[in-house]
């Protein structure tokens, strides 16, 4: 049983998608419709750069889906592709609803370009932060945030769960810097402070929720073909009139990645391929859950090499 991952931020790079634009009629499509929809040469972007421009929250978000879904599309060309269910990190959702149907790609990138906007302009730069506690159990990690938060009376909380030895906290930057030190003195191997432009997935991004809130209403979602496991509940979701909400509550609560992981399992799902930029998630997926074998593809190499692999199983 086969799920589709898609990737969240972190995982762009200059030159990502350039080979998919060029060998695939499907992925070209896809990066001409995202050109439009968002109003600038987001292809060029994501081929040439600068770095720095698309580092930016709002340019990164719509840059890694397209590129996720015009890999999944590259891929189709191919050989059939026919998940039983989908996911992905954070924005990943958003990726992961289009494959599943439930939006058209080109009016994802719209909302994940307004989403980036919404949520870079939620806390002015420099007070916020995230870092990655590494070698520590959520629980512990969870305990040392609140205890921040009381002493510091600031914001801070775990935004992404993303294995059994990884969280990654957010809130503001006292509030993190004492979290850290606390996690480190319970027993935290190290932490890894996050360049980010923001705090994603904490309460410090409210503001962007409620703007979000009136995009999302403008949108009018299918019932996904496949079920989605959504990051905010790590359950699967097929209703497309729960998506707004979830997404909408996405912004501010944090990612259960790794629960979301073992619940792809419990539902019987023995391989993972992860569609987009970059590896991250197969290596989570790994930490989390070795039993389940994982593919990535994110170029056309990739994509030829899975699409052997998958139309081997079928033949």
């Amino acid at each position: 049983m086969l799920a589709l991952l898609f990737p969240g931020q972190g995982s762009q790079e200059v030159g990502m998608g350039r080979d998919l634009y060029e060998g695939s009629p499907a992925a070209r499509a896809v990066f001409d419709a995202a050109d439009e929809a968002v109003g600038f040469a987001l292809s060029k972007l994501c081929f040439e750069g600068p770095e720095e421009d698309l580092r930016r929250t709002e340019n990164q978000q719509p840059a890694i889906l397209t590129v996720s879904i015009a890999a999944l599309r590259a891929l189709e060309e191919r050989t059939p592709v026919s998940p039983a269910v989908v996911a992905g990190h954070s924005l990943g959702e958003y990726s992961a609803l289009v494959a599943a149907g439930a939006l058209a790609s080109d009016t994802a990138a719209a909302l994940v370009n307004a989403r980036g906007r919404f949520m870079q302009e939620a806390v002015p730069e420099g007070e916020g932060a995230m870092a990655a506690i590494l070698g520590a159990t959520p629980d512990a990690v969870t305990a040392a945030c609140a205890r921040a938060a009381e002493e510091t009376g600031s914001v801070v909380s775990p935004a992404n769960f993303n294995s059994p030895q990884q969280t990654v906290i957010a809130g503001t930057a006292r509030g993190v810097a004492r979290a850290v030190e606390l996690a480190k003195e319970t027993g935290a191997r190290r932490a890894v402070p996050l360049p980010v432009s923001a705090p994603f997935h904490c309460a410090l991004m409210q503001p962007a929720a409620e703007k979000l809130v009136a995009e999302l209403g403008a949108v009018s979602f299918r019932d996904p073909a496949v079920p989605v496991v959504t990051n905010v509940e790590a359950l699967p979701n097929a209703e497309a009139g729960r998506i707004p909400a979830l997404l909408a509550a996405q912004v501010t609560a944090p990612v259960r990645f790794s629960d979301g992981v073992r619940r792809l399992a419990g539902l019987g799902v023995t391989r993972v391929l992860e569609l987009g930029p970059g590896r991250v998630l197969s290596g989570l997926v790994a930490r989390i859950d070795r039993s389940l074998s994982r593919l990535a593809a994110g170029t056309m190499e990739e994509i030829t090499e899975v699409a052997q692999a998958l139309a081997s199983e079928t033949d």
